[in-house]
Parts: structure tokens; sequence; C-alpha cells
């Protein structure tokens, strides 16, 4: 037995050790301040960042749940290690040798279970890798071969081999000091009818890594027809790999991913090491489960996906009716993002390990190019099953996708999907499609609890609104809602600093507040006169909350009035430009989407006149679309 870590050792070790770089591993970090770093917190589901690191400190705290503490805190709670494993991992992570009291330097550690078992999966990946050499694996390499992997690829995915023999591996890794304890729980061997013996036989194997580059378990590919064991097997669940919450190729892609804000999610291994050698270098593959909640969690922190405007999650599914309907599943949970979800969808079935085989790495890069949202690629799959040259198959058509279009909750994006399925389904009236889109909205809203409110406000603040009768008028926002960053800040501006926000905020149209609650404020401001009243400070907001007089709104208006801005003093008129150019950038797209759908149903041979003034206009919006976007805020760089 190894001796006691003495605490001289244990401080050499935190203090030589960047507890941001350990955090970084699982955490995509940013600069929020001189000496603070800051995420979405691992240990809670949070949508937006309150995990902050200090690296002079050395020290971690969530102000969201409260976890907190130094980097062996982090490693015990994240990696659901004990203390002297985490020091030990610390220590092998900087070549630090630890000085055992009792045992002196020369001692060999008795390492923790979780160690252990990762270097158990260590060994017995560079014995797989070591028998994809052999004779015997002949058909593995041949698989990799037809499906143009050479050996260097087989190397960077750490391509391996099971042998055909029970306990060949076992046996190899016994006599380098492994139990079969270990190995049992790492998921490598198991009981036999006549002693130990390997888990995976005659496969082609890939070693799974989570966030920190360790492997934790393997995934196997059957070869040979006699193998009745499944095409493809992975290791079952142990303290080091839960399926539901490990993705293959995270390791490879986790920097590109974090740099590009993007994801791509494939099916399989080869889909993955096709991806990368095409220079896709952000996909993954979900491991003997579908790509679930916890996956999604974890490519979030990864994308800092805390804001509307960034990350994009794109599914790529095989051409076929499997792979349309393994979409349209995805379409389920695509909402709990905040990203934009995109589908990539090879033509003739192809996955993309086949695409690159047949038509190279280009067309694999061009797959990703071409995607399309996700919402377009549910809805036209549904139109896909209808006769839309006939009133009845228009009719059914509209009964399919209208609850489809009705369960996108940004209220935009929503109204601008209804508008372009009246387009797809060939309806001449889209007022009807998009009047049904919104009564079905207020339908499913209603079920699921959230109700309007009657108040004199909320008749008042929804005024313009088109759907004022549907929408929850009166409930409360959350304060944390990425979609709703620019409609907030506007409004604290407003309030705190209404010389400055001024003119530029008074000229925003009411339909940029389409959240009920801030559209409420907004008005209430408008009778008031504006922020040109001559009213300030107290008064000012005071005024706004007797305007408001809804018992619900009147405490968010005190709210915002309090809520700091994310900015030095200094700041404080470039943030608040920023952020009302980044409404108005928000407003003009929907009036571009707008023009944009009047053109597809304009015939420039009938009226040329008028479709040259409609695109006039279209172009004029475009150039004044972009001047607000040099101006907008970044709510990730400039609002942290």
């Amino acid at each position: 037995m190894a001796g006691r870590i003495p605490d001289r050792d244990i401080t050499a070790i935190r203090e030589q050790t960047r507890i941001e770089d350990i955090v970084g591993d699982y955490v995509a970090l940013r600069r929020a301040g001189a000496d603070s770093l800051k995420g979405l917190c691992p240990f809670h589901d949070e949508k937006s960042p309150s995990f902050h690191v200090r690296p002079n400190h050395g020290h971690f705290h969530c102000f969201g749940c409260g976890e907190g503490g130094d980097v062996y805190s982090f490693l015990q709670k994240q990696e659901h290690i004990s203390f002297v494993e985490a020091v030990e991992q610390l220590a092998d992570r900087i070549g630090y040798q630890i000085n055992y009291e009792g045992g002196g330097t020369a001692i060999k550690r008795d390492r923790g279970t979780r160690a252990r078992l990762v270097a158990a999966n260590a060994a017995a990946a560079k014995f797989y890798a070591a028998a994809l050499q052999s004779p015997e694996a002949q058909p593995a390499r041949e698989y990799l071969k037809e499906r143009d992997f050479d050996a260097v690829a087989a190397v960077q995915f750490g391509c391996g081999y099971a042998p055909a023999g029970w306990d060949t591996m076992t046996k190899a890794l016994l006599s380098q000091g492994f139990e079969f304890s270990e190995l049992e729980a790492a998921g490598l061997s198991k009981q036999g009818r006549k002693g130990p013996i390997d888990r995976f036989h005659r496969r082609l194997l890939w070693p799974i890594r989570n966030l920190a580059g360790d492997i934790i378990g393997f995934g196997a590919r059957k070869l040979f027809d006699d193998d009745n064991l499944g095409k493809y097997m992975n290791t079952p669940e142990t303290m080091l790999y839960k399926k539901s919450q490990v993705l293959f190729g995270l390791d490879h892609a986790k920097k590109s991913i974090a740099k590009g804000h993007q994801v791509v999610v494939v099916e399989g291994y080869t889909d993955v090491m096709a991806m990368h050698l095409a220079g896709v270098t952000t996909a993954v593959a979900s491991c003997g489960t579908a790509f679930g909640e916890d996956h999604l969690a974890l490519i979030r922190r990864l994308m800092m996906d805390d804001s509307y405007f960034r990350g994009e999650v794109i599914y790529t599914f095989d051409g076929d009716d499997a792979g349309k309907a393994a979409a349209l599943k995805a379409f389920e949970g695509e909402q709990s993002i905040s990203g934009q979800t995109f589908v990539a969808i090879a033509p003739d079935g192809m996955d993309p390990c086949e695409l690159r085989q047949e038509k190279g790495d280009a067309a694999v890069r061009d797959l990703i190019a071409r995607r399309v949202p996700m919402f377009e690629f549910a809805i036209k799959a549904l139109l896909a099953g209808h006769d839309l040259d006939t009133a009845e198959g228009r009719v059914h058509a509209l009964r399919d996708t209208v609850p489809v279009v009705a369960r996108i909750k940004d209220i935009a994006l929503r109204d601008e999907y209804a508008r372009q399925l009246a387009g797809w389904v060939g309806w001449e009236e889209v007022s009807q499609v998009l009047g049904r889109v919104r009564e079905e909205g207020a339908r499913i809203r209603k079920a699921q609890g959230v109700s309007p409110s009657g108040g004199r406000g909320a008749t008042r603040g929804a005024r313009n609104r088109p759907e004022a009768e549907a929408a929850p008028t009166s409930a409360r926002p959350q304060p944390n809602d990425p979609r709703l960053w620019p409609q907030r800040e506007a409004l604290k501006a407003a309030l705190q600093y209404p010389a400055i926000a001024g003119t530029v905020f008074d000229s925003l149209p009411v339909e940029c507040f389409n959240e009920p609650a801030y559209a409420i404020i907004r008005q209430a401001m408008t009778g008031l006169g504006g922020t040109s009243s001559g009213l300030g400070g107290a008064a000012w907001v005071d005024a706004v909350r007797n305007a408001v007089d809804d018992p619900i709104i009147d405490p968010l208006v005190t709210e915002l009035a309090v809520e700091s801005m994310p900015v030095d003093e200094d700041n404080i008129a470039r943030y608040i430009s920023s952020v009302l150019a980044r409404l108005q950038e928000v407003w003009v797209g929907s009036q571009i989407a707008d023009i944009k759908s009047r053109l597809r149903r304009m015939a420039p041979s009938d009226d040329p006149d008028g479709y040259n003034a409609v695109f006039g206009d279209l172009v004029a919006l475009e150039a004044y679309r972009r001047s607000l976007l040099e101006q907008a805020v970044d709510p990730i760089v400039d609002a942290g």
C-alpha cells in the first residue's frame, strides 16, 4: 500500500495546475473580466452562463446551482472520483512525482478505482491497435481500405482488432498486473463458463474517449457472417461509460466545435472518420443510442450556446425513409437548444462515408454547406405525403403541417414559416394559414398551462400585436432567455439611460418587442411620450410602472430598472447603441423575409415595374440590415 500524500505535494500540484485548462476540457470558457472566465455549468442545465472560473485564485463557482471549489473539487464532481484520485490524475497530467509519506518515492502507487479502469482501457486500446496489424486482422484492414481509410486514418482514430481467441486480450492485461475485477468493471472482460473471457471477438474496434481524452469504452463492428451478436456492439454501461453522455469523435472535434460554434451529428463511426478526413472537423456520433438531451447539453457547453444568434447543430441522415424518419424524430427535441438546427441528407440514400467514397471529399463538404433548416425539412417531409395538385390534398396537407409550425416557439420564426407554408402548399390566402397557425399555437400554449391575462396593461401592451388575443400577455419572461436578450437590454437602456437611448429607441416599432410582457412596457413608454418626455431617474421609472398598471408586470419594470448592464460605465453609450442596432436588425430581417415572400408570389413578366419596385425595396433593406449588423453588439463577445 502507498502512504499518505503529503500536504506539500497537494499544494504544489494545485499551484502548478491551471484550473482553466482542466475546466476547459469540459466547458467552453470565455473572458468575463480581468480575472474571470465563464461558461455553461456542467453540473446543471442552463441557457445562460452562470459558471465562473477565477484563474488567479484557482477556484470555480456556479451562481446558478451553487457548486464551487478548487481544481480538485471540480475533477471529483465531474468525474465522480475520490480526492486521492483527483490529486494523482493531476500529478500524472503535469508530470509531478508524489512522495508518499511512509512509502518513499519508489513505492508503486495504489491507484484509485477510476484511474485503474482508465488505465485498463488504455492498455486494451494498445493491445487492439497492435492486433490490427496481425494476419488474422486482414478482414478488418480490408474493411477500412474499402471505405478509403488508410493506415494513417486508422492510427488517427485508434482503430483496433479484437482477436478470435476467447481470452487473448484478458490474459494479456492480466499479465500486465490488472485484476479480472478491474477488467470486468471496465467492460473489457466478462465471466465465461470456464473462466474470464474477452467481451469482443473478431471485430473492428474504435476507442471512445471522454472530453479529457481518456479512453472509456469501445465500439465494435461485425466483420464475419457467422458473428450473430449484432452489427455493432458497444462497451456496456460502466463507471466510465454512460452511452447517453458520450459521443464518438468528440475528442477530435471539441476544439473545432468551440471555435466554429457548429456540430455535425452523424450516425456511425466510419461517418465520423469520413467527415473529419474530408475537412468537416466538427463531426461526432452517438454510441449505441439516439442523440438525446444529455448529448445536446454536452454540445451546448462546448459551443457556448447561450445566444440565439450563434451555434448550429447539423444532423446528417441517410437519404432513405429511415433517415427521414430519424430526422423528424430529431425535430421533436430541436427547440431544447437555442442554436439553429439543420438537416443534411446525401443523395441516393448514401451516408457520409459512402458519399466520400463515391464523390470525394468536396462532396462531403458540400453536403454540409447545402444543409436546410430543420423546421423546413420537417414541414416539407410531411407535405411530400400529399397531392398538392388537388384541393383535397392541399387541405389535408395544411391539417398535418399547421400543428408542426404552431409548435415553433419563436414568434417571428413561426409567423415566417406560416407564410412559407402557404407558398409551399399553394394556398393563395396567406393570412388564412397565418391565422390558423396562431390559433393552434394559442391552443398549444393553453394546453401547457399558459393562459392570457385580462388586465388593462395587457390590452394596451398588445394593441398592435397581431396575436394579442392568443398571447399570454401578462406572463413574466425568463430573464436569461437568449431569444429575448435584445428586447430586455433595450428596455433596460430606455429605463436607466433614457437620454442615451433617446430617439433611436422611440423610433423602434412596437413589433420589435414580440415578447408580450416587454411589449406592454414599450407601449407604456410610448404613451408617456417616450424617452424624450423629459422624465428621468426614479420619476421616469415610477411613471412607466403606473402606466403599465399590471400586478405581474410592475415588478418587472423595477427589475429592468436596477439590473446592471454587462459593460463598464465608460462603454454604456456604445453598448446601448449596439443593442438598439441589434433590435432594429432583427426587425428589418423580418421585413426582408416578408418582401422575399412577396417576390416568390410575383411573376416578373406580369408586372415588371411592380416586381422591380419590390426588388428595389429588398436591396435597400438588405443594405440597411448590413449597416445595422456592423453596429450591432455580439451578445457573446461584447456583453461579457
